[in-house]
């Protein structure tokens, strides 16, 4: 990478000597970042355990995902982005089983949003596409199912919609 995009893209991230005395070194003396995770509040409130998503849509520049309201018989949750999205959806399982190389720092019990700071997912992706859209973020959507990683410059938007009523 030369070096003009590496500065940019380091820059505003907390480095730290790993090596002896530091865990899970990816190599003696490199420098490694540790994830955090920043909790989210989103209205209606969502016990992430008891939730799922429900759609998926991607569309033109846009992104659409629905979620369960737990104990809501009468609406559900739409979080959608309207920029360009690098996205994972997984299992609860594999994603808290998953090695990321340091503790989660942040993650609440039961919450179900979050911005992740440098997690592996964000690291692994095009530093040539993350440099292109500007300043990207990492979110995470959590549930007790299915769970949404998004990769954007763009900022989530929360909708609580009517489920359409069926006679």
């Amino acid at each position: 990478m030369c070096s003009i995009l590496r500065e940019a893209f380091f820059k505003g991230f907390p480095l730290v000597q790993v090596g002896a005395g530091n865990p899970q070194p990816e190599a003696h003396g490199e420098l490694k970042r540790l994830p955090k995770m920043i909790p989210i509040t989103v209205v209606p409130n969502i016990v992430a355990s008891r939730s799922d998503m429900l759609d998926f849509r991607w569309e033109s520049g846009r992104i659409k995902a629905t979620f369960v309201i737990p104990d809501n018989l009468d609406q559900v949750l739409q979080v959608s982005f309207s920029n360009q999205c690098i996205v994972r959806i997984l299992d609860e399982m594999p994603l808290s089983t998953e090695m990321d190389d340091s503790a989660d720092e942040g993650l609440v019990p039961e919450h179900f949003a979050y911005r992740v700071e440098d997690a592996l997912f964000f690291r692994t992706q095009s530093d040539a596409w993350k440099f292109c859209i500007g300043t990207p973020v990492h979110y995470r959507f959590v549930t007790g199912w299915t769970c949404l990683d998004v990769v954007t410059s763009g900022e989530p938007s929360f909708t609580a919609l009517a489920i359409p009523q069926i006679d």
